[in-house]
């Protein structure tokens, strides 16, 4: 496996000549980080479906798979379908890929959502349970109590 990365790395391939190849239904080819896989045989096994996959298919998938958040086992595991990189005339400016936290649950994330959206677990349910306890005292406040029957004169 190790000759076939060194081989893929060899072939060079425009974006042109990935949307050419593309053209085969049968094959699903994508461009991630500037690389080209055929990742043909890995759909039936994707475990966020097949679909995601072929609707990139003949693009370049970078920002999908980095929105994604795929851990270091997933990354591993591309290399082996990488076919070619990308001719450097076609290289969108440098993608670096986000980094991948392992949690204590087993789970990836990343950082860039951890740290940004910490604050609101806790202060967005603060807000809605003030709000709640003032409009509660606003509305019980009224000088009519409907629960009882009106004075007789």
């Amino acid at each position: 496996m190790a000759s076939e990365n060194n081989e893929s790395d060899k072939k060079i391939l425009s974006m042109a000549q990935v949307r050419e190849l593309a053209k085969d239904k049968d094959k699903c080819i994508m461009v991630i980080d500037n690389c080209v896989y055929d990742i043909t045989k890995f759909i039936d096994e994707h475990p966020g479906g097949e679909e995601v996959l072929k609707e990139n298919h003949g693009k370049d998938a970078t920002n999908a798979f980095e929105d994604v958040g795929h851990s270091t086992d997933a990354r591993e595991q591309m290399k082996a379908y990488k076919i070619a990189v990308l001719h450097s005339d076609d290289i969108k400016g440098s993608s670096k890929p986000r980094p991948v936290i392992n949690n204590s649950s087993g789970t990836t994330s990343n950082t860039n959502n951890e740290t940004g959206a910490s604050w609101s677990k806790w202060v967005i349910p603060l807000v809605i349970a003030v709000a709640a306890a003032v409009l509660f005292k606003l509305l019980s406040k009224s000088g009519t109590d409907i629960n009882r029957p009106p004075k007789a004169i």
